[in-house]
């Protein structure tokens, strides 16, 4: 018997909600029937209280209700911590030591930068930064995990078509940054295995990312959800909507006297009955 998609709106709470959020938790509620709400808080030194009061009020607002309680990821930094534990005893991680700097002087470099950053330094570097109370980012061995994954591919909602993880662009990929113990792509795998996430709805621009989520996926062989990744809500000038784009906040657009539908009308136009005729299997129980 099929079932409705188990989708989710995860907002971070380091500004106010413009048009491309309102129509990232559209769709996500449209193709749910609702949506699992999830605050991206890990992000200590920008994140706000009031923009996550803020994001509360605006959804309501805007008649896009969530299903049952909102989840925090500041609450599951022990559930990230244990995922990339498993992925040190698999020794599918490294840590590095490089700072910023030497980071992208190896990256910019004219000859090809090495596989793995943790050659760079000399093994009697590394010690001596560990020793000096330096953390380290954690990075995939990603050939190795490649290998162990034995050919991962992801379910395309928007082509209707199985893609082939191609990790080409990301080469050994931070799954844990040196001063929060964890990643934006590690937190949002196991967020959507914790939350039963069926089908992963986000922007065009977060596509790529979806290669090294279901990488993760394959080698903590974590259940797949579908994916499908929606149209951009752009400026006058064809930009990208970002938290700097303040004018055309939610708040901002609803102190100005707009309701909610006049509000809802600015987004692109959106057909989730074409996308979940697509493939309605990937939901069955």
């Amino acid at each position: 018997m099929a079932t409705a998609p188990i989708t989710r709106f995860a907002p971070s709470p380091t500004g106010r909600l413009h048009l491309g959020h309102a129509f990232s938790a559209l769709v996500a509620s449209r193709l749910g029937g609702g949506y699992r709400l999830r605050i991206d808080d890990i992000d200590h030194t920008r994140c706000r209280r009031e923009f996550t009061e803020q994001i509360y009020d605006d959804l309501a607002f805007l008649g896009l209700p969530w299903r049952g309680e909102p989840v925090f990821q500041s609450d599951r930094l022990d559930r990230y911590a244990q995922a990339l534990d498993r992925l040190r005893e698999m020794d599918l991680v490294y840590p590095c030591f490089l700072t910023r700097a030497e980071l992208a002087e190896v990256l910019s470099a004219p000859h090809e930068p090495p596989t793995a950053t943790d050659v760079v330094l000399s093994a009697d570097e590394a010690a001596r930064r560990a020793g000096s109370g330096m953390a380290p980012a954690w990075r995939l061995r990603t050939a190795k995990a490649l290998e162990l994954a034995e050919s991962p591919t992801w379910l395309d909602l928007r082509t209707g078509s199985r893609r082939s993880v191609d990790m080409s662009a990301h080469g050994d990929v931070i799954v844990a940054r040196r001063d929060i113990r964890t990643s934006y792509h590690l937190s949002v795998v196991i967020d959507d295995m914790i939350d039963g996430v069926t089908l992963v709805t986000r922007g065009m621009d977060l596509e790529d990312s979806t290669h090294v989520h279901r990488l993760l996926q394959a080698i903590l062989e974590i259940p797949a959800p579908a994916y499908y990744h929606h149209d951009l809500v752009c400026d006058e000038d064809g930009q990208r909507l970002a938290k700097r784009h303040d004018a055309l906040s939610i708040s901002e657009l609803r102190q100005s006297g707009l309701s909610a539908t006049e509000i809802l009308s600015y987004l692109p136009d959106f057909a989730e009955s074409a996308i979940i005729s697509s493939d309605c299997s990937v939901f069955s129980n």
